[in-house]
């Protein structure tokens, strides 16, 4: 097999993971996915990017399944949140930035740069977090969960496994029941396991009219 022809396997093996994916509300609740899996597949969906590769997200994994039922009022009863193997809260640490020496300390000792820039990006990122209003992190750390819980997402169909994302459910509520120290935003509850029924197919809009070159039309 040429380069040429690997390369173009791969390309389609991406994108059928892409094609593939939906959001499943059924799930086969006879299918658990192992502890030991379920770490691959958040350390794979890790190397989604951050700013200043802070990597300010945090998972709570609820495969208990008296967890999942005291989740699920929470999550406006959505079925899937019992049937499926585990749900994922996605939350954003806005203290994430105090990781920053660790970060690159790790980023060093890998020779991935010297230790005089690490030493400068530390400072530079506390000096620049401390600084800045809150809802300003907030908003960094909401995309930096927002890409990792899309790669999480393709990991798992990568994996075989269908995941729904749900913005549905009581932030305040599921802060109070699973006691989440002030320092971690929720961000959303991603339900992974086996679809018992394949998600809806759906239709997007034309790419000629959601992406537009040098200027966006005149209203």
């Amino acid at each position: 097999m040429s380069v040429t022809q690997s390369s173009q396997m791969v390309e389609q093996q991406f994108f059928k993971v892409i094609q593939d994916r939906r959001s499943v509300r059924y799930f086969n609740t006879e299918v658990s996915i192992s502890r030991e899996e379920m770490k691959e597949i958040l350390q794979y969906a890790t190397l989604a990017p951050s700013g200043a590769n802070l990597q300010p997200w945090r998972f709570l994994v609820i495969d208990s399944q008296e967890l999942k039922q005291k989740l699920l009022p929470i999550a406006n009863n959505q079925q899937q949140v019992i049937e499926a193997s585990a749900v994922i809260a996605v939350l954003g640490d806005l203290e994430g930035y105090t990781l920053a020496e660790k970060i690159y300390g790790m980023a060093v000792e890998a020779g991935y740069m010297p230790e005089e820039i690490a030493t400068s990006f530390v400072q530079r990122y506390h000096r620049l977090f401390e600084s800045l209003p809150p809802e300003n992190v907030l908003q960094k750390v909401f995309i930096d969960s927002e890409l990792v819980s899309m790669q999480l997402m393709l990991v798992a169909r990568a994996k075989g496994y269908d995941t729904v994302p749900m913005g549905g459910f009581d932030q305040t509520k599921f802060v109070e029941a699973f006691k989440i120290p002030t320092r971690y935003v929720p961000v959303m509850l991603i339900a992974i396991g086996k679809g018992a029924k394949s998600g809806h197919r759906t239709v997007r809009l034309p790419i000629e009219g959601v992406a537009f070159f040098n200027e966006l039309p005149k209203a």
